[in-house]
């Protein structure tokens, strides 16, 4: 029986499925040809299994397997997008729109253009993490080119409302791009229906590898247009050169195509597990939901408690949990989560947070050890006064 700590964190990241594994096994091995490669069957065995993938995914979000660009990840897809398209509308605009909460991986793109110049507007959450969609509709000008808004929040896994947003921008001929890192396979999308343009990937979020995602790039009404930001060859149709990474891109397709399937019961499965965790905690004096009750991923809870050490109640639940904290770190700096203080949080209280992710792997049992431990840690925190730093 494993000593390790219940593994609580699937928004950073997940296990390989075991039939994902198996899937890409070949791939290494026995079909380990380059995509690139079609004048023998080696390079035809894998631009077949790259062909399946980009119908998987394709199939996925109701576009065309022509549509999908692969990439290392979806921070790449996010700063092929945002760069990509502030350099080829350079000359309609310099005015991109984007949010508070959104991942760096949008956010970081963002700044560097502005520091070549573009004008950035980011709009404030309310206090449950959704967008105003009147203020984002103030936001926008008539040289406004991009609008980049998340699917689901990798924090507090609101959800925000991509129809809404999606046909706004339509109405305006403005390019939509929406980070899909945690929302793909949990959530249904449709790139028709909600009027998105570009859509950024990853698999390592549903239990595929790590280091393979994918851009979605529309093609019709209207044609999207990207500068490439990688050459070297002109693969995947010129917007993002280099060799196709054969068994991640197997792997992808097979995470997708599983969580495709199982998506309904799962989710209902973690929503159930998700509110046994909040109703065995809810009762804990001072603790705070964060992010909308209900427009939310299924196995995200994302919660603050007031009157407790943000760093002592992550060191207490460590040897029982493994969960993701209110702070980011690095060897010279504690900072409070960023979006945590956009929600209207202190400090204070946005290092006394933790983010349950849940996932495929946890049990009822599980989730009933960590909420007894939690309740037990923050007594004993309480009880001996641990003042915050």
């Amino acid at each position: 029986m494993s000593n390790r700590p219940i593994y609580l964190d699937y928004h950073a990241t997940t296990p390989v499925d075991e039939r994902v594994l198996n899937a890409m096994i070949p791939y290494f091995t026995e079909k380990f040809g380059n995509a690139a490669s079609i004048s023998h069957v080696y390079g035809w065995e894998s631009e077949a299994a790259v062909k399946q993938t980009r119908e998987i995914l394709a199939t996925a979000i109701n576009a065309k397997p022509e549509e999908i660009v692969f990439t290392s990840g979806a921070t790449e897809a996010n700063n092929l997008a945002i760069k990509g398209i502030a350099e080829a509308y350079f000359s309609k605009g310099q005015h991109i729109v984007t949010v508070a909460t959104e991942h760096k991986a949008v956010l970081d793109p963002c700044e560097y253009l502005k520091s070549l110049g573009f004008e950035i507007t980011i709009l404030p959450v309310q206090k449950d993490g959704l967008i105003d969609l009147e203020k984002l509709e103030k936001s926008l000008r008539h040289d406004t080119i991009l609008v980049s808004v998340m699917a689901a929040n990798n924090e507090i896994g609101v959800l925000q409302p991509l129809a809404e947003i999606g046909e706004m921008c339509r109405q305006r001929q403005i390019i939509f791009h929406t980070d899909a890192a945690q929302a793909i396979g949990k959530i249904p999308l449709d790139v028709e229906a909600l009027n998105i343009d570009l859509m950024s990937l990853t698999a390592h979020k549903v239990y595929g590898p790590k280091g393979i995602g994918a851009l979605y790039v529309r093609r019709r009404n209207p044609r999207v247009q990207l500068a490439s930001q990688q050459h070297g060859g002109g693969h995947e149709r010129g917007m993002r050169s280099g060799t196709l990474y054969t068994p991640q891109i197997v792997g992808f397709g097979k995470a997708v195509e599983i969580a495709l399937t199982e998506q309904e019961t799962e989710n209902q499965r973690l929503i159930e597990l998700r509110e046994r965790l909040w109703q065995k905690i809810s009762h804990v004096e001072g603790i705070y939901l964060n992010g909308h009750p209900q427009k939310r991923l299924a196995g995200n809870l994302n919660i603050s408690i007031e009157g407790v050490d943000g760093a002592a109640l992550s060191l207490g639940l460590q040897p029982i949990a493994a969960v993701s904290s209110g702070s980011a770190c690095s060897s010279n700096n504690v900072a409070p989560s960023y979006v945590l203080i956009a929600l209207g949080h202190s400090e204070k209280l946005a290092y006394a947070t933790v983010r349950f992710g849940i996932g495929r792997f946890n049990t009822v049992a599980e989730i009933d050890t960590v909420a007894e431990h939690l309740i037990t840690t923050v007594k004993s925190l309480r009880k001996f006064s641990v003042v915050t730093c």
